[in-house]
């Protein structure tokens, strides 16, 4: 059919167009890709569309959450908004350039699973695709090395061969997270206490969305050793810091659950990934009512963040996945 262009916000900087993946600029480069290989460029302008994600990036924040763009962005774009499209138009698949692959599960239906490339693999961010929608996709690179693909790239001389991958999120000039989020919601007062485990008020501080679970550096207090944030209460915008064991975490509880597989019907082992560079660790699933699961890990786990996503693995293929909501607790011993 042809080669679509990227459909997010127009980053014009020089240095933030080699660290983005959504620019104008990217827009010609993949036209520039597409005139190499002889087919048909189109650039969809859903700019309009994108200004949901940024609104959910700066109300998670601002909730005391921490967002994760990339999913949304791939369920309601990459995957939703286009593929509508490229039906409307005669497209029989939609593909794109992530390090993943599809595989036949054993019962018999497609998965994403993860990419042949395992520094690069990028499956955890594909959870929320449709189990109807994955027999039209396709991961052409996701059975390669990165470095074989660059090379692949330059013997068929596309002019991006060499260009530098992306790092940031792309519509958060110069990485400011809270400097985006006070633009987007000007006037919110979230500011509030920092406080203990134990409630002493340690100091004060301007605002939740300034805190993620797990933050140690920038706090603003000054106890002898290193504290970290184990808590955002968005009520009585409330930080809460700790020592590190308190970040520990048995387990969590997830919503708006995607199913990739069967949903299975009581607690089945699994591997969950709570973070993008996460080691997936050994994990029950266990389903719960309103598209909500239960997840405990075989060992604690660190950090487990609200407004992040948990994918959930069976060997390398996604089982599914869902939104945390909140940790468990440790068992008392």
């Amino acid at each position: 059919m042809g080669l679509f262009g990227p459909p997010g916000p127009h980053a014009e900087d020089a240095e933030r167009r080699a660290k983005t993946c959504c620019s104008a600029t990217d827009a010609v480069d993949a036209q520039n890709v597409a005139d190499r290989l002889d087919i048909p460029f189109y650039a969809l302008d859903f700019e309009r569309e994108f200004a949901r994600i940024m609104d959910q990036f700066a109300d998670e924040y601002a909730a005391g959450r921490t967002p994760n763009p990339c999913v949304l962005c791939n369920i309601w774009l990459k995957f939703g908004k286009l593929w509508a499209y490229g039906k409307q138009v005669g497209a029989d698949f939609v593909a794109t350039g992530h390090y993943a692959r599809l595989a036949l599960a054993p019962d018999g239906g497609l998965r994403v699973a993860r990419g042949a490339d395992r520094g690069k693999d990028q499956s955890y961010v594909l959870f929320g695709l449709r189990r109807e929608l994955l027999p039209h996709v396709l991961f052409p690179v996701g059975g390669y090395p990165k470095a074989e693909i660059r090379t692949i790239a330059r013997e068929q001389g596309l002019p991006v061969h060499d260009k530098p991958d992306s790092q940031e999120i792309c519509f958060v000039p110069n990485d400011d997270y809270l400097d985006f989020v006070h633009q987007r919601r000007p006037g919110r007062d979230s500011a509030g206490a920092i406080v203990d485990e134990d409630g002493t008020v340690l100091a004060q501080h301007g605002g939740i969305e300034g805190f993620t679970i797990g933050q140690r550096r920038g706090l603003g207090i000054a106890v002898g050793e290193p504290r970290y944030v184990v808590g955002i209460e968005p009520l009585s915008k409330t930080v809460t810091v700790g020592r590190r064991e308190a970040l520990d975490k048995g387990g969590l509880e997830a919503s708006r659950v995607n199913w990739q597989g069967p949903a299975p019907e009581g607690p089945t082992p699994c591997l969950a990934q709570i973070r993008a560079r996460h080691q997936a660790v050994a994990a029950t699933i266990e389903p719960l009512p309103g598209e909500r699961a239960r997840v405990r890990f075989e060992t604690p786990q660190p950090a487990v963040t609200p407004g992040q996503v948990v994918t959930l693995y069976q060997g390398d293929l996604v089982l599914g996945g869902g939104w945390i909501d909140r940790g468990l607790d440790l068992p008392e011993s």
